[in-house]
């Protein structure tokens, strides 16, 4: 049997979650954030607390890893690294994207989506840009996690062939901008750590591990590195 401890920071939302052989066990969020600094210790001191007294060992720890608040991930990376460091544990690292797709693709909604639909998490970033990707419903990307700038134009030539469902606080704002018959939008998805359940497994299955040491969110190796180049 595995034991995961999940830790998802990635926005105004601090979740913690445990989960055994994929199943969630423990599971505890706020949403009054951020306030990931005050809160994310309590909440991993309750799920080691659950596990120690229920005698279950943890195998790994996974954390999202980005896109999403530069504050947030760091918070959540540091916390995880600590307790991989201090148990002796396994890091693995889920994007930010994938688990706020999860409630879409494993929850009633599924049952709506049409066998050729694609999904579109958007997380907000700054004005009319989002931190974005496209999926289709076995979660393989047709298009990889990027930023972008939201426009009348955007996703049209995949518009055009399939609909799209548009979820994540980022698509709020998108709804008068992204007009096409085809374009569906989802409200109140967000990225919480019981949704990192099924991928955390997935990933220690399949023994996908990150070196603890070097491990950052890539958020700020990917997003700001490629920004900073294009303002030089």
């Amino acid at each position: 049997m595995s034991c995961i401890l999940h830790i998802e920071t990635s926005t105004d939302a601090c979740s913690v979650a445990v989960s055994q052989d994929g199943s969630n066990i423990f599971h505890v969020e706020d949403f009054e954030g951020p306030s990931h600094a005050q809160k994310l210790g309590t909440f991993i001191d309750e799920a080691l607390s659950f596990t120690d007294n229920h005698a279950i060992p943890f195998d790994a720890v996974a954390v999202s890893c980005g896109p999403g608040s530069y504050t947030g991930l760091r918070i959540g990376v540091s916390m995880a690294k600590g307790i991989c460091y201090a148990r002796n544990l396994k890091l693995i690292a889920i994007p930010t994207l994938e688990i706020l797709s999860v409630p879409v693709l494993l929850g009633n909604r599924n049952d709506e989506l049409p066998e050729d639909a694609l999904i579109c998490p958007m997380l907000d970033a700054r004005r009319m840009e989002v931190y974005t990707a496209l999926y289709t419903r076995a979660l393989k990307p047709v298009i990889e996690t990027h930023a972008e700038v939201i426009g009348s134009e955007s996703f049209k030539e995949e518009l055009d062939k399939h609909p799209i469902y548009f979820f994540g606080n980022g698509a709020e704002k998108c709804k008068e901008t992204i007009v096409h018959p085809n374009a569906h939008f989802i409200d109140g998805i967000r990225p919480l750590a019981k949704y990192m359940c099924p991928l955390g497994e997935k990933a220690n299955v399949k023994g996908e591990f990150q070196d603890v040491a070097y491990f950052e969110p890539f958020y700020l190796k990917e997003f700001i590195a490629t920004k900073s180049k294009k303002l030089l």
